[in-house]
């Protein structure tokens, strides 16, 4: 079997309340609630359990989405209608705008808990390591 990630925890001060935007935001549907989780499920398989934490001990994380065309287009939509802000670099030094890298489109935003998540039309390319 090869490695896979499934699941990840993330901290948020209203676990409904952030699943619900980020399901929004993408498209995707809010599973059932698990103990003190709500599911949002990617279509590569992983989940993301949103959990209620305290406001001081959520540390801000990044979650970047690959996504395509048209669900970027959709997305993009539905951030400009909810008048949701959004940045063409993770400093937030861009507002407004896009960003174009690796001859896709991307962008920033944060999440009610103020984690910075970010969608993308094309991986990333680096050089070999």
């Amino acid at each position: 079997m090869s490695v896979e990630l499934n699941h990840t925890i993330v901290h948020s001060r209203d676990n409904r309340e952030s699943a619900e935007f980020l399901a929004r935001v993408l498209g995707l549907e809010v599973g059932t609630e698990w103990g003190p989780f709500v599911p949002v499920d990617t279509a590569n398989g992983v989940t993301l359990d949103f959990a209620t934490v305290p406001a001081e001990s959520i540390v801000t994380q990044h979650y970047a989405f690959l996504v395509s065309d048209d669900e970027f287009d959709a997305a993009f939509e539905r951030i400009t209608e909810a008048g949701i802000s959004y940045f063409a670099d993770p400093q937030g030094r861009q507002p407004g705008e896009i960003n174009h890298h690796h001859g896709g489109r991307g962008l920033y935003f944060l999440d009610p808990a103020g984690h910075g998540m970010e969608i993308i039309t094309r991986p990333y390319t680096f050089p070999a390591r």
